[in-house]
């Protein structure tokens, strides 16, 4: 049986645990409404602009621009997987970790089709790095305050690759914000410009007429189109992230709670069984005299 100044240390311990895992619950808590008032901003703007040029994807010659261009000929993917700096956030990397891991199962060993791989977080980067694969790019230390020059950069990082000669696609794997209690693992593909169904493009009769020249208006627009699927990724992952370490630490309060509110009763019945035998030990000792 332990001792009594063992068991209030460990009291001690929970406590201390649990007033940590309470402040990260309220830093996260604060930082998820600034984080879900962007992602709510911004979400319409990206999905209608993706929308957009999907459709326009189907009416555009796809040699008008290399972004376009959707080449036949098996090439290699590039994969961007996009994780958080810092771990106790539940699943949330795991799960990352795992949709690129699926992914990379899926597409690798086929002729032509092997993955490379660009890095956006910490561990993501720690986790595919230390197996040796294929790594592009890498990126940490974004998360603190994701700005539209970070989602510039990694785009033209993917802009770069998939016009070189080996690359012929370029995937998002993120944790899509959906709730405080949800977040799903998408894999999406950035490049080239994924066009819609033929179905689709049927109930949208939109006809373009392009001012400047198509060429002009597509160099300008589509490399700015690529930036903003980029930053949306990032807002929707950092959204995510402080979702679900909100949603851990919360846990990890209640269930420091329950340990101390155990440990408490069990150091009372260690106190109250040590009473009751030098209670016994006074009075055996007494009549013995």
């Amino acid at each position: 049986m332990p001792s009594l100044i063992d068991i209030r240390r460990r009291v001690r311990a929970t406590k201390s645990t649990q007033q940590i895992t309470k402040a990260m619950k309220m830093v996260s808590s604060s930082k998820l409404r600034r984080a879900q008032e962007r992602i709510v901003n911004s979400r319409p703007y990206a999905q209608e602009m993706l929308r957009v040029f999907n459709n326009l994807a189907t009416r555009v010659d796809p040699s008008a621009h290399p972004l376009l261009k959707d080449d036949p000929t098996p090439g290699r993917t590039l994969l961007v997987v996009i994780t958080a700096d810092r771990g106790l956030c539940g699943g949330f990397n795991t799960n990352v970790i795992k949709g690129a891991s699926q992914f990379l199962a899926d597409h690798t060993g086929d002729p032509g089709r092997d993955v490379a791989l660009a890095l956006v977080g910490r561990k993501g980067r720690d986790f595919f790095v230390r197996r040796g694969f294929d790594v592009k790019y890498e990126e940490v230390g974004l998360f603190q305050n994701v700005q539209w020059p970070h989602a510039r950069a990694i785009a033209k990082t993917c802009i770069d690759e998939f016009l070189a000669p080996d690359i012929s696609s370029v995937y998002l794997v993120y944790n899509e914000f959906r709730s405080i209690i949800s977040q799903r693992v998408v894999v999406e593909r950035l490049l080239p410009i994924p066009k819609l169904e033929p179905e689709s493009a049927a109930i949208n009769t939109v006809d373009y007429l392009f001012e400047p020249a198509p060429e002009q208006l597509l160099n300008l627009l589509l490399p700015y189109h690529v930036s903003v699927q980029v930053a949306r990724a990032l807002l929707e992952s950092s959204a995510a992230e402080h979702a679900a370490r909100m949603t851990a630490m919360d846990a990890a309060t209640r269930n420091a709670k329950d340990m101390v509110d155990r440990l408490t009763l069990y150091m009372n019945k260690v106190r109250q069984a040590s009473i009751t035998r030098e209670i016994i030990e006074i009075v055996a000792g007494a009549q013995s005299v």
